[in-house]
């Protein structure tokens, strides 16, 4: 792999799994000393496309899409997996589902420098460790600052038309590929990883990759 390898990854930053999935896939890439040889671009999914823009309690939400009191049973299965990837959740704090769409606009704007997983990070720790609403424009406004972000320009990126619909074609893109779930990785624009895999899935991943590059390279 003389070029760096891309991979995009498809996702929702309401989407705990997503967390733990850029997690997990950051350790694999460390692991096999590979960091710096992947170029990653990040792709908008909304698990909740009709929240309303204000959003919504959030354990009504989940009592709604799961079935009353199961709530609790779905965040200690996503504590206990979270923390072998050195993901911490504070559900205590997460009190709200949000509408991701201004969000998904925030790292999009931030990938234009370069800077889409630093923003993506950012806004997984405001929502899953801070309890944050990241749904609220002047929520993102200043978590933008605190990346380093002018003020101004953040809003006027949130207030975009253009960028709102370049993101909505994103994803619906992403539906019309086939995908359903996130989180989705795709490597070097033709292989497919779905869910929050592991570091032996990544093995064998990168180990196809590496296989197939021999391979196009004889």
């Amino acid at each position: 792999m003389q070029d760096k390898l891309p991979i995009a990854i498809v996702s929702d930053i309401v989407c705990p799994w997503c967390f733990i999935g850029k997690a997990r896939l950051e350790a694999a890439l460390a692991q096999h000393d590979l960091t710096d040889r992947v170029a990653i671009t990040w792709l908008p999914y909304e698990l909740n496309p009709d929240m309303p823009p204000e959003g919504m309690d959030r354990t009504e939400y989940l009592d709604r899409k799961f079935g009353p009191g199961k709530r609790r049973e779905i965040e200690l299965r996503l504590s206990e997996a979270g923390l072998e990837s050195g993901v911490t959740f504070n559900w205590g704090k997460v009190t709200k589902s949000v509408n991701t769409r201004m969000a998904h606009m925030l790292v999009a704007a931030a990938s234009t420098v370069q800077r889409g997983g630093e923003m993506k990070a950012a806004l997984f720790k405001a929502y899953f460790q801070d309890g944050r609403d990241i749904g609220d424009i002047e929520t993102l406004v200043a978590i933008a600052a605190e990346q380093g972000f002018e003020e101004t320009a953040a809003r006027d990126e949130l207030a975009n038309g253009e960028l709102r619909e370049t993101v909505i074609g994103l994803e619906e893109h992403a539906r019309k590929v086939g995908v359903t779930g996130v989180p989705f990785f795709i490597i070097d624009g033709k292989l497919a990883v779905s869910g929050a895999q592991t570091g032996e899935v990544w093995a064998q991943v990168f180990a196809q990759v590496m296989q197939d590059a021999e391979v196009a390279g004889q």
